[in-house]
């Protein structure tokens, strides 16, 4: 047997889902139980691991409670983050049978999402403390009527068995994690992401001008969560996952905007994005319009749009195939939800012909204002009227 390359710690005991995660993303390396995620973080500190698991949201409950708190102050980097599909199994004695079966323990998340299963074999749930703590229980005591609600891997170390496999009411239950180090990652090759806390500063609509740098340099913001700190309703900070390295131009010109509207900005890291997440359908560069396109668009006037980066647009006026003497730039604002085509109007409507609307990334409606240049909502009607 060879020996491990290091140690991972996580909260819960052997078996728990936290252990799983920790078996996937890391075989080689020998899991370290711990009993709170303050736990899992000063065994890092400590010398004790190498590196830590610790879950930040699930897909069905939403984030873990206290890990965005505890993230900023740990001094521990995220270099990776792992999803892990949760599938709920009961587990029992060996020879036991469905119909034997009258109580299930589990933690109360767990019992809550495969209510379906009890209710229809008629078992009475029973809350425990944890996952896997309710399969230790469950194998200490010698009652055929008892099961648990856990993972297989909990079965396997306590000896059950699986009597019924993924038996969770809803399919897509999917908890995210975040491997800590006490060490930053060297920039990995690829699609990253990175993780930063910020607080605001106390200025009317500060977090709307903090976003702007995201939105105007095309960085796209996957996750942003808000939650008090010290116990006081004026203060507030702020969870934020993006794409892109903070070495990327576009990326490090959000980074410095934003930090002119907050006092105070924390990276916690730059990794990989895990393969779990669906490649980003964005169109990088939009090619000059095809012979088609342009006949397509001859019969009326519109917009030639040239996509050169995710940073900026650049909007080229056309009148059927002869292009303006003159262009310029524009700032993408979305103003309202429109889940259609991507359309920019001036008068008159132009579409790229043939380019799907996921690809574009925008999916927005906007209309574009001869007065001023600027992109922005519809308006009022007297705004309409004054405009033709």
């Amino acid at each position: 047997m060879t020996s491990p390359k290091g140690r991972i710690s996580f909260q819960g005991v052997p078996g728990a889902y936290s252990h799983q995660a920790c078996s996937e993303a890391y075989p080689d390396y020998e899991a370290l139980p711990c009993n709170t995620f303050e736990g899992a973080i000063a065994a890092v500190e400590e010398g004790r691991a190498d590196l830590a698991m610790l879950p930040v949201e699930n897909s069905t409950y939403g984030r873990v409670a206290d890990i965005h708190h505890l993230l900023p102050e740990s001094g521990l980097h995220i270099i990776g983050e792992h999803f892990l599909r949760v599938h709920i199994n009961l587990l029992a004695h060996p020879g036991t049978r469905i119909s034997d079966i009258r109580s299930a323990m589990s933690h109360t998340v767990l019992l809550g999402q495969c209510r379906g299963f009890l209710r229809e074999h008629g078992i009475t749930p029973r809350t425990a403390a944890d996952t896997a703590g309710a399969a230790q229980a469950v194998a200490a005591q010698d009652d055929p009527s008892l099961a648990a609600l856990a993972s297989e891997l909990a079965g396997s170390i306590y000896g059950l068995e699986v009597l019924a496999r993924h038996i969770e009411d809803q399919s897509n239950n999917t908890t995210r994690f975040l491997v800590m180090s006490p060490d930053p990652a060297p920039a990995p090759p690829g699609d990253v992401l990175t993780t930063f806390v910020f607080r605001v500063r106390n200025i009317p609509a500060a977090l709307y001008k903090a976003m702007g740098g995201f939105a105007t340099n095309g960085i796209n913001m996957t996750k942003l969560e808000s939650y008090m700190i010290g116990g006081q309703f004026t203060a507030t900070q702020f969870y934020a996952d993006i794409e892109g390295h903070p070495d990327d131009a576009p990326v490090r010109r959000a980074l410095e905007e934003l930090e002119f509207f907050t006092s105070m900005t924390k990276v916690l890291g730059t990794y990989p994005a895990h393969p779990f997440r669906q490649p980003a359908q964005r169109l990088r560069r939009l090619k000059p319009a095809t012979p088609e396109e342009k006949t397509a668009g001859s019969a009326r006037s519109g917009l030639h749009l040239r996509l050169a980066s995710p940073a900026a647009l650049r909007l080229e006026e056309r009148d059927g195939n002869r292009p303006a003497a003159r262009g310029h730039a524009a700032e993408v604002c979305p103003t309202h939800e429109h889940y259609g085509d991507y359309e920019i109007r001036r008068r008159h409507l132009w579409r790229p012909a043939g380019v799907p609307a996921d690809q574009l990334g925008l999916e927005r409606n906007f209309r574009h204002s001869q007065r001023n240049g600027r992109l922005h909502g519809r308006g009022s009607r007297r705004e309409r009227g004054r405009r033709r």
